[in-house]
């Protein structure tokens, strides 16, 4: 059994960067030195979002149901909480979250002390859908997109690839654009028969 192993990482806040400011070639009195800034707090409801989004993503993926609902439960959970997470997981506590696993809750501390989750997502290649297999071998395709393809625009071939992105029906999907859309349809261009693209017609069962 195939397994593709993929790493993501969310970001939720960017890094602060100081400003610059006109005044830095004046002197300052000892002990009258520009106090730091205190780092922003992430909230519970940004941890709630950012949960929520990772089950959305997972769910458009195909994962495991159960680890979808377990990211849906943890962020009820966080929103349920009666003080922020970030207040407790400064005290060394763990989150009072019922059927929160180990993985869940280290990856939450993860977002709350760097404002970054890092996922991994396993796709078990022989249960993926034939189509969206054949996607993958097109250069600049992997699974997402292949899958995104395959749910969205019913492609299932380098034929309809290649047909969709000359209807410029891709490029209408959320992420996708001109440049990547042309992208794709030169390398299924580089699979099509030798014959020319061009002349190549729609195949059966293309919208």
């Amino acid at each position: 059994m195939s397994i593709m192993q993929i790493t993501q990482t969310v970001h939720i806040m960017p890094t602060l960067l100081p400003r610059s400011s006109k005044n830095t070639a004046q002197l300052t009195l000892p002990g009258m030195e520009k106090e730091p800034e205190p780092a922003p707090k992430i909230t519970n409801r940004q941890i709630a979002e950012v949960l929520s989004e990772i089950a959305d993503m997972l769910s458009a993926q195909n994962s495991n149901v159960y680890r979808i609902q377990a990211y849906r439960n943890a962020a009820r959970g966080v929103l349920e909480l009666d003080e922020p997470a970030a207040d407790i997981l400064a005290r060394g506590e763990q989150l009072p979250i019922a059927g929160l696993g180990t993985r869940l809750r280290g990856r939450i501390r993860e977002l709350v002390e760097s404002g970054t989750m890092t996922i991994n997502n396993g796709f078990c290649m022989d249960t993926l859908p034939h189509g969206v297999r054949a996607l993958m071998s097109i250069e600049h395709i992997g699974p997402y997109t292949a899958i995104r393809l395959h749910q969205e625009l019913g492609i299932d071939s380098v034929e309809k690839l290649w047909w969709a992105a000359q209807q410029q029906r891709i490029r209408r999907l959320p992420g996708f654009g001109p440049r990547s859309e042309a992208r794709l349809k030169a390398a299924a261009e580089q699979l099509l028969p030798k014959n020319g693209a061009a002349n190549h017609s729609a195949p059966r069962g293309a919208a």
